[in-house]
């Protein structure tokens, strides 16, 4: 037993028909205040019942005996039931179907016509609704009658066989359920087909047929079980297990009371379960009569109040039973609340469910209750005071949901238990902040996330802190991140507030170890913060501090700045340049920055760059034991850098470089100067690269014209065949020149080749040089001409166009205007278009001016008016191109 659905209430302490002769109650029917009794005695006795309610809640009933009649057949009244609507009474006694008036109870004679009629019920869902008829299913021995009762008189509509006569049954609709001498079965009042159901001992155990909903019934099944079953025969609850001696039972939606001998049981059509007993000895009949519902003994009879289910819900709230309380404020009878109204009351439910559930650490079972019932998230945190709001305002609500005081007192100081709910909460709210659950908590929500991160967290209090608003009060939330050290986070909490010079100066202690924090990601985060930050001056605050500790990375502070960013005097590049003099590292990479990135086109910067390649190179040269693959690397920067600009000093750095004999970088600062001869003299002479002095002139003759490649090679040529070379110099010589002659990339102009060539060297030596200089010659001479046929067809096809265009008349009329300022022809002159369009010539010069490089011609053209006269017009191609 779980619940106190219903209370007992004496309603007639004593019924009688008269003071000296007891008097045993058979039936009872009940209609508004007025309750019949149908007695053993053959007496029906006929009460008004007034209910009585006192300030404290208790409700006594009053009654008064209106009348009685006496039926004169000496057997007991079996059977009452009223028909309000018609102000009518049926009653059964001995098989005679007897109708009465429901006020003097004098017997209607017109309508009392049935006899051997064993059993009769209503049509508690009649298909037809017409208020002044009663449809009534009447049991003859083996028939059925359908009849529709009405004030006057009874109506047979149909009869029914059945296999043997009913003893006791209820109607739905149209179908019948009706218990038989040893089976039940369901009849189609309609078809006439009979379904059975299931069989019965009717000696161990009483027919019982109880309407429960529409197209349910309750029957009294073998073993002591109440099964449930519908109109298709089948059962879709599982039954009672509601024990031995079942005299009568009643449904009140959602418990079925059972009356046995000694004791009324109240059963849950939800779970089966039983949920209360009340004790009641020598119960004769029960039932629900449109809500109230009586029980009587031999000469008792009691009232059932059924205590409101929001009492009931609280009294298994208050016991923890909170499945039970949600199920029946769900399905219990809402009558008296709108849908609105019952959803609030339903959410108050469920809150109050979920803080039962969080305080036995089923933190599931919570969450869900708390997110169904739409709870106010700060009933919740207020239950751990350390994290909610100093400057919060919220009251808990009045009543409360709960008695809890605090978290720690619930957990009994359980450390454990305490740590659980904690994360619970963090849990919850995480997935509350940004729903409507969260509207209007802001503060609170954000505070309470914001501690318990700082406590369990760090990971998520850094990405909570990155999110893009928090509602946290600025001073709460600093001594928060300070009481846990945690550094990094108070720095972007300041950064939230706009406070980057807070931000940085703690950034700044992290990174000189004056605070410790393992989830700070150290000096390239500061300096990433620092290259985006628009506040130049607070840079500049922090340049120094950066760039003593790792220049590569400090430097980045100017490079990596947005692209967006206006300009500024404090962050001009000559600015930051001279002020990282102190700093070369940096400098050079400032400066690569400048020349190689941004292409700035300044001879300071390109040269300043320039010199610090060249004192890198010559400080790794003045080491005892150079590391070469350094070495390579700085001089290859140099290189490429006097290769690709030619904005620096040139002077300045070959004197510099021919200081150090730096021959390579010689020689491309020679090639700067066009000083081509020395430089391919260093490459030859000084280094003996042969390959690196024949891709000095490719490179050096790129975008330049076929004569400048020439001389290039010819230069080349003349080095290697110097006359004023030794003659040994001259022979380790030969050999580099041949294989220049007979190269694939060399070009040459021949005739000045043949002059160099020394007059002894045999033709086999020249063989491929010359074979490819025939064959180029053949090839420009075979183009010369193939270009020349090709221009004296096109002089060709112009010329026939000219004619053709001088051949051409226009006929001239008075209403002739010009196409562009749309007058007439006042002069005897004009320009033709090719469109055939006439302007005045005025016109027809401006766009001559325009076009110069389109012919023009005079055409003859011929007039009404004027025998001859000139106009001029354009060729087709001009004419496209306006």
């Amino acid at each position: 037993m779980t619940v106190k659905a219903f209370d007992l209430v004496p309603a007639i302490e004593r019924v009688s028909w008269t003071d000296k002769v007891k008097t045993v109650v058979e039936c009872l029917e009940s209609c508004g205040k007025n309750l019949y009794i149908g007695t053993q005695e053959c007496f029906v006795i006929h009460y008004v019942l007034e209910e009585k309610q006192y300030l404290e809640g208790t409700i006594i009933f009053d009654s008064t005996k209106q009348n009685q009649k006496y039926l004169d057949i000496k057997k007991p009244i079996t059977l009452l039931k009223a028909l309000s609507a018609l102000n009518r009474i049926l009653l059964l006694c001995d098989g005679n179907l007897i109708v009465l008036n429901m006020f003097d109870l004098e017997i209607i004679p017109s309508m009392t016509k049935l006899k051997g009629v064993s059993y009769f019920c209503l049509n508690e869902n009649p298909e037809t609704n017409n208020p002044f008829s009663v449809e009534v299913c009447i049991a003859k021995r083996k028939q059925l009658l359908i009849c529709h009762v009405t004030d006057d008189k009874i109506i047979n509509l149909r009869d029914v066989s059945v296999p043997e006569p009913p003893i006791v049954m209820a109607m739905d609709g149209q179908f019948a359920c009706i218990a038989l001498s040893s089976k039940y079965v369901v009849v189609n009042t309609e078809s006439g087909y009979a379904q059975d159901l299931f069989p019965y001992d009717s000696n161990t155990t009483p027919p019982l047929v109880k309407r429960i909903t529409k197209e349910e019934f309750l029957l009294g099944g073998p073993s002591a079980l109440g099964m449930f079953v519908t109109t298709a025969g089948i059962s879709e609850r599982p039954p009672l297990q509601w024990g031995e001696n079942v005299v009568s039972v009643a449904y009140s939606h959602p418990y079925v009371i059972v009356l046995s001998s000694d004791y009324l049981t109240v059963y849950s059509i939800l779970d089966q379960q039983l949920k209360q007993r009340l004790t009641f000895h020598g119960g004769s009949c029960l039932d629900n009569f449109d809500g109230k519902m009586y029980v009587a003994s031999s000469d008792i009879i009691c009232a059932l109040l059924p205590v409101p289910w929001e009492k009931q819900v609280q009294a298994l709230l208050n016991d923890k039973k909170v499945a039970e309380a949600l199920e029946l404020a769900k399905y219990a009878n809402k009558a008296g609340l709108s849908k609105e109204q019952f959803k609030n009351v339903y959410q108050h439910i469920q809150q109050q469910a979920g803080f039962i559930e969080f305080s036995l650490l089923h933190f599931e079972e919570a969450r869900e209750l708390f997110h169904d019932g739409q709870l106010d998230v700060r009933e919740l945190i207020s239950l751990f005071p350390d994290l909610f709001p100093a400057s919060s305002s919220f009251i808990r609500m009045n009543p409360p949901l709960h008695d809890i005081g605090n978290v720690n007192e619930m957990c009994s100081f359980d450390s454990d238990k305490v740590l659980s709910c904690r994360k619970f909460l963090l849990h919850y709210l995480e997935s509350i902040r940004n729903s409507n659950d969260a509207i209007g908590c802001k503060i609170e929500v954000d505070t309470a996330l914001l501690k318990l991160y700082a406590e369990m967290d760090y990971s998520s209090l850094l990405s909570f802190l990155s999110s893009s608003d928090i509602g946290c009060q600025p001073k709460e939330g600093v001594e928060v991140l300070q009481r846990f050290q945690r550094y990094h986070a108070l720095a972007l909490f300041h950064l939230k507030l706009g406070e980057n010079d807070l931000a940085l100066g703690i950034w700044s202690k992290i990174i000189s170890g004056d605070y410790t924090d393992p989830f700070y990601p150290g000096l390239v985060y500061f300096v990433e913060f620092l290259s985006k930050l628009g506040d130049h001056l607070l840079v500049w605050k922090y340049v120094d501090f950066v760039l003593e500790r790792d220049q590569t990375i400090g430097v980045k502070i100017f490079i990596e700045r947005p692209s967006s960013e206006p300009v500024s005097e404090r962050l001009r590049p000559d600015f930051i340049v001279e002020y990282l003099h102190r700093f070369p590292t940096a400098l050079i990479k400032f400066l690569e920055y400048l020349v190689l990135e941004k292409k700035l086109e300044k001879e300071k910067f390109h040269t300043h760059l320039a010199v610090m390649y060249m004192d890198n190179v010559l400080q790794i040269l003045k080491l005892p034991e150079p590391e070469q693959i350094e070495l390579n690397d700085a001089r290859r920067k140099l290189q490429h850098l006097l290769h690709s600009s030619s904005l620096y000093r040139v002077q300045l750095l070959l004197g510099k470089a021919t200081e150090s004999n730096l021959h390579k970088e010689c020689a491309i600062l020679y090639g700067k100067l066009e000083e081509h001869e020395k430089a391919l003299k260093i490459l030859v002479h000084q280094l003996q690269d042969h390959d690196a002095a024949e891709d000095y002139c490719i490179r050096m003759s790129n975008g330049r014209d076929k004569k400048y490649r020439h001389r290039l090679f010819y230069a080349l040529l003349s080095v290697y065949l110097d006359s004023t070379l030794e003659e040994q110099k001259r022979e380790e010589m030969l050999p580099a020149a041949i294989q220049l002659l007979n190269s694939e990339l060399a070009e040459f102009d021949v005739s000045k080749v043949l002059q160099l060539i020394p007059s002894h060297w045999s033709v086999a030596i020249l063989d491929q040089f010359l074979v490819r200089a025939l064959r180029s010659s053949l090839h420009h001479r075979y183009c010369c001409r193939l270009q020349s046929a090709l221009a004296r067809g096109e002089n060709l096809q112009v010329k026939f166009s000219k004619i053709h265009i001088e051949n051409t008349s226009v006929i001239m009329t008075e209403d002739r205007i010009c196409a562009v300022c749309k007058h007439s022809f006042v002069e005897p002159t004009f320009a033709r278009h090719s469109n055939a369009t006439l302007t005045h010539t005025q016109f027809g010069q401006d766009i001559i001016n325009c076009f110069l490089k389109f012919p023009v011609t005079k055409v003859a053209v011929t007039c009404k008016k004027v025998d001859f006269f000139f106009g001029v017009i354009f060729c087709k191609q001009g004419i496209e191109n306006l």
